[in-house]
Parts: structure tokens; C-alpha cells; sequence
């Protein structure tokens, strides 16, 4: 249902959403803020080290995807080049 940037507009909200959730999260929940400098730094560090643990996920599926199409691409070669084969005609 959406195209250009309008999908890219829904993306971003998505991720912004998830990503307060995860804010209330890392601060301990919703009432918790950083009181001090040493707070504030556990608090970025945490949310920091969810980020990467959300793009790691994000990208480790990203490649397991992409691995497989590229499995079921050659799979299909396969199939075409058999049957080509099975019909006798030759490949140019």
C-alpha cells in the first residue's frame, strides 16, 4: 500500500516507535532517568548496545534471506538447464 517515501516514512516511525519502547526499557522503565553523568552513561551505553544487538539480528536475517534466494536461483537454473536439455533444444 506504499510506495517511495512514503514506505521509508512508515519505516523510520517504526523503528522510532520500537526504539522508545526500548528507551523505557534501558532506563529501567518509564519513571527512571539518569539522575548524573555516570547514569546518563550506563543509560546511552545500554541503548547503544540494544541498537547493535537489533542490527546484528537485522542483518544476520537479512544474509540467511539472501543466502537462500540465492540457493533457490541456482535450484531454478538447474531446472531450466534440465529441462533444455530434456527438450533437445540447444542453448545459445
Amino acid at each position: 500500500p506504499y510506495k517511495g517515501l512514503d514506505s521509508l516514512f512508515v519505516f523510520r516511525a517504526f523503528i522510532m516507535a520500537d526504539a522508545s519502547l526500548e528507551v523505557g526499557e534501558a532506563a529501567g522503565g518509564a519513571d527512571a532517568e539518569p539522575q548524573n553523568t555516570a547514569d546518563l552513561t550506563a543509560f546511552i551505553t545500554n541503548l547503544l548496545q540494544q541498537m547493535q544487538s537489533r542490527f546484528q539480528q537485522m542483518s544476520d536475517s537479512i544474509i540467511g534471506r539472501i543466502d537462500e534466494m540465492g540457493t533457490r536461483i541456482d535450484e531454478l537454473e538447474k531446472s531450466i538447464g534440465d529441462l533444455i536439455q530434456q527438450s533437445g533444444v540447444d542453448e545459445k
